[in-house]
């Protein structure tokens, strides 16, 4: 078959409407949730300026939320970590990391900030363990620089 001008135009338009058909429908303030219920719920960025802005409390009510819509948020969960270890709350923020790191073991900013946690607890050996993580995943992306750095911080070069 010759394809022509307004064939190929129509065949491109039925597939870009068939894309879009395929998308969910986004509310407004949703975050990218699906779901019109959403639209009130806090999601992960606000989470994030609030930890940049160190309202940590508020920041750990937003990812509450973003982990109870989301359970398998890893970045979630991580930042809930970093939030309660800022907070000086060791003991959640190493539930946190752990939680993140059970979705994916290779999450290279928990990977970072638990090495930090046990840095901060004394726990060399498996700060140890989570740079050598690391340094297979990526010798030169920030979580491994900044956990070296960490090292070098806390006098264990």
């Amino acid at each position: 078959m010759i394809e022509t001008p307004r064939r190929a135009s129509l065949a491109a338009a039925a597939v870009a409407a068939l894309m879009f058909s395929c998308l969910p429908a986004l509310s407004a303030g949703s975050g990218g949730s699906d779901s019109a219920t959403n639209t009130s719920r806090p999601n992960y960025a606000e989470a994030q300026a609030a930890v940049d802005s160190g309202s940590y409390v508020q920041a750990l009510r937003i990812l509450a939320g973003v982990v109870k819509a989301e359970p398998r948020n890893a970045d979630a969960w991580n930042l809930m970590g970093y939030a309660s270890r800022k907070m000086n709350r060791l003991d959640e923020a190493d539930r946190y990391y752990a939680t993140a790191l059970r979705i994916d073991p290779r999450h290279m900013g928990a990977l970072e900030y638990q090495g930090e946690l046990f840095l901060e607890r004394g726990d060399v050996d498996r700060a140890r363990q989570n740079l050598s993580m690391l340094r297979g995943l990526c010798r030169t992306c920030d979580e491994y620089k900044d956990l070296i750095a960490a090292f070098d911080a806390a006098g264990q070069s």
